[in-house]
């Protein structure tokens, strides 16, 4: 198999701290010899558990890459034992446009999983991190929230699996990492996903949903900045206690979780996140803006839980996710 052009600038398997690039060559018309310099920081201690903490998967995602540059700026190799690689900004080109996928090859990084060493510019940065990062992590944690189209409840989420003893290996990192809400996730489409590359490599898996609405709050970088610090204890990496707080145990059973857009129009929310709602209960009503006298779409719950997450723009089109009901567990 062709060797992936990426060359990180940093050593990945030294102790101390180490701050870099992962360096693409890219030639374009502006710069005929460039580069794409993803930044990259690897803080080791002698023999232990490797971590590996990602954000910005999607570029139009906040949380995880402030939490992430300060914990590059202030982990101490004397505080761990192993090793933590921190990739703040993991799909860079989409990240610095402020875009949820890459301006160069419009590819969403989330579904270019494993991705190929001869391809686009997100194929071959997926290619390397699935090759070379992720094999040789303990424990993955990637972070999401709901960019500029979407608002969730902040939660952190670990996945079903076939392999029960993995399973329950990642459900107990997800309930270390102790975000406010806690869920047994399911994905709609996980081909290409980097949480599927990780699963299937056999390694303990969190991801989260940390708000969203293209931006970040006090409160959700709060909820990163403590869920990486208790990962970390969790993982046997940091030494100190888990800040264990309350947490809202949540499940995605299966596809009637999800509420999608029949018609196109301006969106009208009847609930609010967090809200209980129970089944064929209106949870938004959708307007027509070409005309008046024209009652609106209604949008029914499929089933009882509480309304997780939603669209955010006030207009919709056909087919957009309207709303995501969790059962509480």
């Amino acid at each position: 198999m062709t060797q992936s052009a990426i060359v990180p600038t940093i050593p990945l398997d030294a102790d101390g701290v180490h701050h870099g690039f992962l360096k693409l060559p890219y030639s374009r018309d502006d710069s005929a010899w460039g580069s794409v310099m993803i930044p990259i920081t690897v803080v080791g201690n002698g023999q232990g558990p490797t971590a590996l903490i990602t954000g910005a998967n999607h570029g139009d995602e906040y949380e995880g890459p402030i939490a992430l540059q300060e914990l590059a700026l202030t982990l101490r190799p004397e505080d761990i034992t192993g090793r933590v690689i921190i990739l703040p900004m993991m799909n860079l080109p989409a990240f610095a446009a402020g875009l949820r996928c890459s301006p160069i090859d419009g590819l969403n990084m989330n579904r270019s999983f494993p991705g190929r060493p001869d391809g686009t510019v997100t194929q071959k940065i997926c290619h390397y991190i699935a090759t070379v990062l992720v094999p040789q992590a303990d424990i993955v944690l990637d972070f999401h929230s709901g960019g500029r189209t979407l608002d969730f409840l902040p939660f952190a989420a670990a996945h079903i699996l076939e392999d029960k003893s993995q399973e329950a290996a990642c459900m107990a990192a997800m309930q270390a990492f102790n975000a406010p809400y806690s869920v047994r996730m399911l994905e709609i489409d996980n081909v290409g996903m980097f949480d599927t590359e990780v699963e299937e490599q056999g390694k303990v898996f969190v991801t989260t949903e940390l708000g969203g609405a293209g931006t970040a709050s006090a409160k959700t970088v709060d909820i990163a900045r403590r869920g990486i610090r208790n990962l970390l204890i969790h993982a046997g990496i940091l030494t100190g206690d888990i800040d264990v707080r309350e947490t809202v145990q949540l499940d995605m059973p299966d596809a009637s979780c999800f509420i999608f857009s029949t018609e196109a129009g301006m969106i009208e929310y009847l609930v609010e996140m967090g809200d209980d709602v129970k089944k064929d209960q209106p949870v938004a009503r959708i307007w027509p803006i070409d005309r008046t006298g024209q009652a609106p779409q209604v949008c029914h719950a499929a089933r009882s839980g509480v309304l997780a997450a939603r669209h955010v723009p006030g207009l919709v089109k056909m087919g957009d996710f309207v709303g995501l009901i969790a059962v509480r567990v």
